[in-house]
């Protein structure tokens, strides 16, 4: 927003498409496939290796504190309402608790369909951050609402393929999402950590 890539409505949605598409909203699409695929094929395992992986992958300092306190947060709330032997494998320091390997693995216990699953989480990502360029642009609460209903398709798309995709499919062009985050941490005045 400081540097004005995003202004608007459109270039919140046209931002927020390209990081779903090709950025880090592609990966945790696919980390959340390939934790609920090893859940549901019994390869629970791999959780670890697949853990670590996501959590490596972030490419800043300020998107690893990000993911570490979401996904502390989430796990201390799915272990008092929903408590389940598999979260037990996130208290292991080998096995970090990564939002997108945490819910993945989680939905699959649940036996949550993954064409229904995955597109909830994109959504959660997308409405997040939608969120916060509601605040900071800013923009109304209509707007945002219109923002989030622009990226149904995008969302629904991104899920479609990532529940075919696997670890060997992550990458990522999202090159001025992860140079924001750089300047991010270095600016003076805050409101959001991601």
């Amino acid at each position: 927003m400081e540097a004005g890539y995003v202004s608007d409505r459109r270039s919140l949605i046209d931002w927020l498409e390209a990081d779903l598409c090709y950025g880090s909203g592609r990966n945790e699409a696919i980390f959340f496939s390939e934790a609920y695929r090893c859940v549901a094929e019994g390869a629970e395992d791999q959780l670890p290796d697949l853990a670590e992986l996501a959590a490596a992958s972030r490419g800043t300092s300020e998107f690893v504190l990000e993911s570490a306190q979401q996904s502390s947060a989430c796990l201390m709330t799915l272990r008092s309402v929903w408590p389940d032997r598999i979260l037990d494998m996130f208290s292991d320091p080998k096995c970090p608790p990564v939002l997108a390997v945490l819910l993945g693995a989680r939905a699959a216990r649940e036996q949550i369909a993954v064409e229904i699953a995955l597109p909830a989480f994109l959504h959660s990502y997308v409405a997040n951050l939608v969120s916060a360029g509601v605040r900071l642009v800013p923009l109304g609460q209509t707007d945002g609402q219109l923002a989030i209903a622009a990226l149904e398709l995008p969302i629904l798309s991104r899920s479609e393929i990532a529940s075919r995709e696997t670890v060997d499919d992550l990458g990522s062009a999202g090159l001025m999402v992860e140079l924001a985050s750089i300047a991010h941490e270095l600016q003076y005045t805050r409101l959001f950590r991601s």
